[in-house]
Parts: structure tokens; sequence; C-alpha cells
């Protein structure tokens, strides 16, 4: 072999040598950024791992209440409020909440009405305990009552909430509730409706198909099936969807459904679907039993065919006001149509990747790059070993 060949071969050898290791190098520091954004800690702070046996935790009480549907900060006007907590023990009770609302963001100062724990956590008690001690909310004692301050994620909605008991070296599970309801009138943005009624309503339905007189009656706030609603339209005089200064294609809007009385909501952000210069919305359901929407009088038919949430394609009428709807659901056996309030909100238009469903895509191909390059990595190893 003449010296030129060789140093041929030589540089080919070299520059496949640095390949694999830019590679490798690439591959490692991808690794390293991702486990360390999802790893956590083996275990807890020292003297808070512990959580409190099932047999410890008390019976929980359920804090949500039939048919809500959450609130989010934008519904919420800048100030400060007091309001109503509910807890799923009554020993760790809520004696005084000021809810605090500032572009954009809400938080809460909470006074408990005993000071028997030491530190609160944003989760559950499983995550607590795995949790470092930076991680912990101390509570403030003063006059037997313990204070801490939290962010609030909304109100209507379950919030997860672990407290670690002074006496007992335990971290235990805790639900809370920010009920909306119990805010001044000039604290919020839309109407809430009286849950209290809504759920007394539905008891004395499921009361009355027990009692199997044959009488499906009719939600609150409802019309009879297979007939369409005129009134309650909100001073809308026309369903056409409105204008938008976007172009055709799809984005995200954050959506707020009010009404109704069952457990079902929307997803937001949902999708925004521009055509012809309009605005359409496309609505993603919590429940399978919604067959048809009805939007200013206009029938629109679920579209899912596969037995998932239910999916419809609906005019959006107006931004950032009520617009009424009528969903039809089946859930309690005779399909019954019930009134709901939707509110699209027009600042809050962005990309299409800030829908959850759309962002799990993205996830997955960031994935397949992974593999397809751990795949070139593997060819080019077993390449140089049969050289």
């Amino acid at each position: 072999m003449s010296t030129l060949l060789r140093r041929k071969l030589n540089t080919r050898q070299e520059k496949i040598s640095a390949l694999a290791a830019a590679v490798v190098a690439a591959l490692l520091t991808g690794c390293c950024l991702f486990a360390g954004t999802l790893a956590e800690p083996a275990f807890g702070a020292e003297g808070y791992d512990k959580v409190a046996s099932g047999a410890d935790q008390a019976s929980a009480k359920q804090v949500l209440q039939y048919g809500m549907t959450p609130i989010r900060a934008q519904d919420v006007n800048d100030g400060a409020y007091e309001i109503d907590v509910e807890s799923s023990s009554k020993f760790f009770r809520v004696e005084k909440a000021i809810l605090k609302v500032k572009g954009g963001k809400m938080s809460a100062d909470l006074t408990l009405s005993s000071a028997s724990y030491k530190f609160v956590y944003p989760g559950t008690a499983e995550e607590a305990a795995k949790a470092p001690l930076d991680k912990y909310v101390e509570l403030k004692e003063r006059d037997a009552q313990g204070s801490f301050t939290m962010p609030v994620s909304g109100l209507n909605e379950e919030i997860l909430c672990a407290a670690f008991s002074k006496k007992k070296k335990a971290w235990y599970d805790r639900t809370i509730l920010f009920d909306a309801g119990s805010l001044p009138a000039e604290a919020l943005k839309i109407n809430v409706p009286d849950y209290d009624k809504i759920e007394k309503a539905m008891d004395a339905y499921e009361s009355d198909q027990e009692g199997g007189d044959g009488d499906s009656g009719s939600a609150s706030g409802s019309t009879s099936a297979g007939t369409t609603s005129e009134t309650g339209n909100g001073g809308l005089t026309s369903f056409d969807p409105v204008p938008v200064d976007l172009e055709d294609g799809e984005y995200s809007i954050q959506v707020n459904m009010s009404g109704g009385s069952g457990r079902a909501s929307v997803t937001s952000p949902t999708w925004l679907i521009v055509k012809d210069g309009k605005a359409w919305a496309k609505l993603l359901w919590s429940s399978t039993y919604y067959d048809y929407m009805i939007v200013g009088g206009k029938k629109y038919l679920n579209e899912t065919t596969d037995g998932g949430p239910s999916t419809f394609t609906i005019p959006i009428a107006v931004m950032d006001e009520d617009m009424p709807v009528i969903a039809d659901t089946t859930a309690m056996g005779d399909p019954v149509e019930i009134e709901y309030q939707l509110i699209f909100y027009g600042d809050s238009i962005g990309s299409k990747r800030q829908i959850p469903q759309e962002a799990a895509i993205d996830v997955l191909a960031v994935a397949l790059v992974i593999i397809v390059l751990g795949g070139i990595l593997n060819f080019i190893i077993k390449k140089r070993r049969k050289q």
C-alpha cells in the first residue's frame, strides 16, 4: 500500500471518528438535559420523607360540586378578595383566605384553624416525601393558627395540597377548592351558576329515576330533546363566525364554559380554525355522551367516530362575551338538551402548539429524532468495528 493511499485512509478514519464522537456528545448532552428535566430525587429531605399510612389518613370529603367548571385568572378582575375555601379534611380547615389577582396570575394567603402543620406542598403526599426541603412552604404560626401563601391555578377546581403534621411527622394528602361563587359580584367577569341549586336538581332527578315513575324530567336551563331554543341569545342577533385578522389556518384560543347541569367540560385552550378570514372553534369535550350541539338554531353533529370524547366544530359568533349554545347529552339515559355559555378570549390567540394534544405530537417527534440519531450512531460504531 502506497504512502499516499495510507494517508487518505487514515484521514477518512479520523473524519469518521470525529463524526461519531460528535453524535455521541450530542446524544449524551440531550439525554442529560432531558434527564435533568424529569429526574426527581429518590428520597426527600431527612426527617420529612414519611407518608401517613392509609389507616391514618382521615376519610376525605368531596369538595367539587356537581357541574363545576374551572374559573381561570383571566375571568377575574385584578384585586384582592376574601374567598371561601372548601377542604377535604376537617383537620385542614381554612379559617380565612384572601385571593390576589394580578397580571393574569392568582395566589392566595390562607389561614388554617390550627397550627398543627409545619409545611405544605403543592402536590400529593408521595411527591412531597420525595421533594427537597426548599420546595416546601413553611407555615407561619400566630395565635395558634398557621398561615401560608400559595399559587392558585384556578377556582372551582380541586387543588392538591400535601400537609406535614408536626405531631405525626408525616405527610397527609389534602384537597382544597376555592369557591368562585363566594366572591363579590365585582370580582368576576362572568356569571357563575348556583351550583347548590344544580346539585339539588340533579339529586331530585336521580331520585325520580330510582323511583321508576318513567318521567325523565328536564335539566335546569334545558329544552326538550329534538327542539331548538330561540331564547337566551345574550343579545346576539347573528351566529355567523366573526372575522379575524389572521391567515387561514389553525391556532389556539382560551375558552371558558359555564352553565349546564353536568360534570362535563371542554378543553382549554382549544383549536381556533380560521376559514376565509372567519373564526371557528373545534371543541373537545370531556364526555363521550354529547351527540349534537345547537348554535344559533343550527345543529352541529359529533365528529368523533371512534368512541372517544365528543368533538364539534362550531362558529365563534362573538369574542370576549357570553355565547349561548345548546348541547344534547345522553348521559342520563333519555336525550336532554342543556344550555351552556361559552366565552372565547380574543387576546389569548396563539400557536396551536399550546393545545395539549398538539404538544403531545411535538414530544413524539422529538422522541423519533432521538431514535433516528441513535440508529445512525449504532451504524457508525458497527461499521468501525468491521474495519
